[in-house]
This record gives C-alpha cells, structure tokens and sequence, in this order.
C-alpha cells in the first residue's frame, strides 16, 4: 500500500476537520427563578473553514469578571453543519464561567461534538452571592447552597439542549450519545452527576474536588460514587497542584468505579487547564490582597513560578487530545481512539513535548 493509500494515522491532538461555530442562549429555570447564560460549540459548516482561526474573524467577547478582551477559536453565530453529534457539558469551576475552556470546547466542536457550557448557579443567582461581612455560619450555609445548586445545575444544560433549547441551529445533540467534562468543582460535578442522572455515558474529570481530607479553603464537597451502571472516566491531574495536590487525586482515584484511567500532567499546577493558563497562574501567585483569607495566602506561598512549570500550550494539548480520545472511544466507538488510549499514552504525549505519567493500577471488577 502507498503512502497516498495508507489510512489518516488518528491524532486526537490536531484540530478537527470541520470549523466551529459558537452561540449563546438565554435558559430560564422555572422551578428555580433563575436566568442561565449557555455557551454551545457546533460543528459548523464548511463554507465557515478557516474562518474560526483567523483572528480577524473570530468571536471575541468580554469577560464580565474583569472586563478583559478575549478571543475564541469559533465563528460566531455560523451556520452549522447539519447533523445529529454527540453533546458534551462542560462544568466549571468555582468562581468560573461558561468560556473559561474555549480551547478545549471549540477542539471538541470542530471533531463533530456539540459542546454547551452554563454560568453555574452561584455565578448568576444573587442570594448565593458572598456578603459582605459573612459569618462562619452564614458561609458553611452558602457554600451548602452553592454545592446543592450544582448538579441541578448541569441536569438542567442537559434538559435544555436535549428539548429543544437551540431550535435555530442544524446541529442537533444526540439524546443517546452523551458526556460531561469538568475542571475542579466542575469535575466534581461531573463526578457527582452520574449518581442521579443515568444518560451519561462518559466523563473526564480534570483535576477533581472530592477528596476525603481536602485542604482549608476548599470547598469540603464529597463523593460517594453510587453510579447505577459503568460509566467509563478518564481523570486528568497535575503533579504540582497546590489546592488539589495529587495525592487527593489518588486516593480519589482509588475510591473511584471502574473503568477509569488516569493520567499526570508533569509540572503543572491548578490553572494547567484553562484558557490563558500561565497568566492566570502568575496573577493568582503574585495576588496582594489584605483581605485574602489565610488559607489561600499559604497556597500563593506554596506555587511554583510558572517558568519552573508545564507551559499553557503543553498542558493544553494534554487536556483537548486525552478529552477527545476518550470521548471519541466511548461516545463513538471509534476504534481506533481506543486503541490509541490502550497504547503508549506517555510516548505519544513526548513526541509532542509533553511529559505526563500514565498512572498504574490494579483494575477492579465492576460492580453490578
């Protein structure tokens, strides 16, 4: 067989072959009186190529936190390519919102996934917003609040986009092809998810809350794993993470069901997994605030300079290229994507520049 024969060699690290588009939507929570802005990412269609890469033709929209200027790698409101795709949810993490992951919901977008992300409750729901002068008391009830609006939370993106929530759009989210993906909080969410909702079929967790002893200040959320059936989960780690340190991410990992895989981003802390990764890592260290509770003046002591760390391009291939492997294995029964995730993850991952471990455990018989 020729090289001009022989068959594209999967690579879930480039970009795929279709441009994305971007949208945003309005979803009004009845039973709770709340107002969610969504983010959905689609496949878009071809006349949009190149369109989501170039500079002059991407969105751009403003951060409401900061007022901060960004971009995305997707046309805003494109045409889209006409199909049913798999849907993905995306949650965030505390203090977050629903872009704060575009390299890695556009990445899945332009593979043919329908990705949506929400501003999670304790972003738009004023009585769940931090008051001035805050007792203890009153903030272990909101952090409670806060915690019990997260799942909900993510049931009700799901219902939204699975009911009609995009009407306009030609690229439809398949009700029985479904995964979820989080950072931090979020990837507890996702974790969380599947003991109620049983329409998820996969999750990647990157660098979950959860653990049995998690550090002061962080949110003491908790995870019993009572999934009624396997759910395949992948969960992304960093060595160097200060809030999260990797070995909560172990024993987590350990108490977690089968099947399940995990992979250790070398030299990486917290912030290795969002947009704009060492800009936000180096603004959170080099933080001067009076007012910072002691608990979070003690992890800005703890990181390490981002020059001694993984780069954002490293740690954002890592993440967009394990997520689309996984979701490519389990969502569309790509071969070869399983292949690829029973194979040399860490050689593949060198070739490309990147140092990661392969964690190795006793596998476990599943449940049920």
């Amino acid at each position: 067989m020729s090289d001009e024969q022989k068959p594209a060699q999967y690579d879930p690290f480039l970009r795929g072959p279709f441009p994305a588009g971007v949208r945003t939507l309005a979803a009004h929570d009845e039973a709770r009186g709340r107002v969610f802005p969504i983010e959905v990412w689609y496949p878009a269609a071809l006349r949009h190529a190149g369109q989501d890469l170039a500079a002059e033709t991407q969105d751009g929209f403003v951060l409401r936190q900061s007022g901060a200027q960004k971009k995305q790698a997707a046309v805003r409101d494109a045409e889209a390519h006409a199909g049913k795709f798999p849907l993905i949810g995306y949650s965030h993490h505390s203090g977050g919102h629903r872009r704060v992951a575009t390299f890695l919901c556009t990445h899945l977008a332009s593979h043919g996934y329908v990705v949506a992300a929400v501003d999670h409750s304790e972003s738009i729901a004023p009585e769940l917003a931090r008051p001035a002068d805050e007792t203890e008391a009153q903030k272990n009830l909101r952090w409670q609040a806060v915690i019990e609006s997260r799942v909900p939370d993510l049931e009700f993106l799901l219902d939204r986009m699975l009911t009609g929530a995009d009407r306009m759009s030609q690229a439809k989210p398949d009700e029985t092809r479904i995964g979820i993906v989080g950072h931090s909080f979020g990837a507890w969410t996702v974790l969380a998810a599947p003991d109620v909702d049983e329409r998820i079929q996969a999750v990647v967790a990157l660098a979950p809350g959860g653990t049995s002893n998690p550090r002061p200040g962080v949110l003491p959320v908790k995870l019993d794993f009572n999934w009624k059936r396997a759910v395949p989960a992948v969960y992304l780690v960093a060595e160097n993470d200060v809030p999260l340190p990797l070995a909560g991410m172990l024993e987590l990992f350990e108490r977690a069901p089968e099947p399940r895989q995990m992979v250790i981003l070398r030299r990486a802390d917290h912030m290795h997994f969002l947009d704009d990764s060492e800009e936000q890592h180096e603004a959170f260290r080099a933080m001067n605030n009076p007012l910072l509770p002691p608990e979070l003046a003690q992890m800005q002591k703890e990181m390490r300079p981002i020059a001694e760390l993984a780069s954002g391009d490293q740690a954002q291939l890592w993440v967009r290229g394990l997520t689309l492997a996984h979701m490519d294995s389990v969502l569309k029964q790509n071969r070869s994507a399983q292949e690829f995730l029973a194979g040399d993850i860490e050689g593949e991952l060198a070739e490309r520049g990147v140092e990661a471990i392969l964690h190795q455990h006793a596998p476990r018989a599943i449940a049920g």
